[in-house]
């Protein structure tokens, strides 16, 4: 301020305007420096929130049974306002921002329009993401089936929910196009899965025998639950059901049937189904079971029509 009242009083226009000019200069150098010191400072405000918050769910989860999915979209809703909060400081701090915001405020009804033409997807995706996170289909940790691929729930963001597939991929979906889709929870209310594992044996074949020999190798796998076990979960097993086979299907070349037994979790259903397929092809092998191939039988045209000319031949 004395040296803008000193530059008014100074007689010599030269020097007025190159003392203004540098004092607009000071400013704007200031305006930037403010600016680049709350981002910093919103930057790292950010992170140790979310580490904070991230550190007293660890804390909290120890003693109580906290749901993470809930705990993971109020973790990120904080440390978006935290930036949100950023950007108002910024544009309160300078004149010229505050006049683009009043501006912006002005015309709101055609901005409104613009940015939501421009941001409908993105907005479509927080709705989503808070939907999931209201009605909760799935939580982080469950295991689920999604457009043909099987996997757990690692994430669920405001934008996007992450999927760490069988084979170690991350599978990121946005918000939109998940909560549109038909899922399938492995992990909701009840894990135990009846996984089944079909097998085709030879018309020749003994079938009572071959079931006998799919429900002894099943329930010596130690991934199989036993009777008791299920009951845990399920009264309406009676004993006996907890492994079946079921003839599914006469075939072309092979009498189908279908083996059921029930394990604790989706995650090792298909390894155990594998284990199960494998010795039970050993004991097939040993105890005279047929697992047959395909059988095709092929006819020529030109047969069928030297067949009918022996036809015609013989009934003249």
């Amino acid at each position: 301020m004395r040296i803008t009242k000193l530059a008014e009083n100074t007689t010599n226009n030269g020097f007025t305007d190159l003392i203004s000019g540098n004092i607009a200069d000071y400013v704007q150098l200031g305006d930037f420096a403010f600016i680049f010191v709350v981002l910093v400072t919103t930057l790292v405000v950010s992170k140790i929130v979310d580490r904070l918050l991230k550190n007293q769910f660890k804390a909290i989860s120890l003693k109580l049974n906290v749901d993470e999915t809930i705990y993971r979209i109020f973790r990120h809703i904080t440390v978006a306002f935290v930036y949100l909060l950023g950007i108002i400081v910024i544009v309160a701090r300078i004149p010229t921002l505050q006049n683009l915001s009043l501006a912006l405020f002005a015309g709101a009804g055609f901005a409104g329009i613009v940015v939501g033409l421009a941001a409908q997807t993105t907005l479509a995706n927080i709705i989503s993401g808070l939907s999931l996170a209201l009605f909760r289909p799935f939580r982080v940790g469950d295991r689920v089936n999604i457009r043909d691929e099987y996997g757990k729930i690692t994430d669920i963001t405001l934008r996007h929910t992450v999927v760490k597939t069988w084979d170690n991929r991350r599978l990121i979906l946005p918000n939109h196009i998940i909560s549109d889709e038909a899922i399938i929870n492995w992990s909701i209310e009840d894990p135990t899965v009846a996984w089944p594992v079909d097998i085709g044996i030879s018309y020749d074949s003994d079938i009572d025998l071959a079931r006998k020999i799919m429900i002894e190798v099943t329930k010596k796998h130690y991934n199989v639950m036993t009777y008791p076990q299920i009951r845990r979960h399920d009264d309406s097993i009676q004993e006996g059901e907890e492994v079946t086979v079921r003839l599914t299907e006469l075939g072309d070349f092979a009498v189908n049937l279908r083996l059921l037994f029930w394990v604790e979790d989706r995650s090792f259903a298909y390894t155990t189904g594998c284990d199960i397929r494998e010795s039970i092809k050993k004991r097939f092998d040993a105890e005279g079971i047929e697992i047959p191939f395909p059988y095709r039988t092929i006819v020529y045209k030109t047969d069928l029509e030297k067949e009918e000319k022996r036809s015609e031949e013989k009934a003249s």
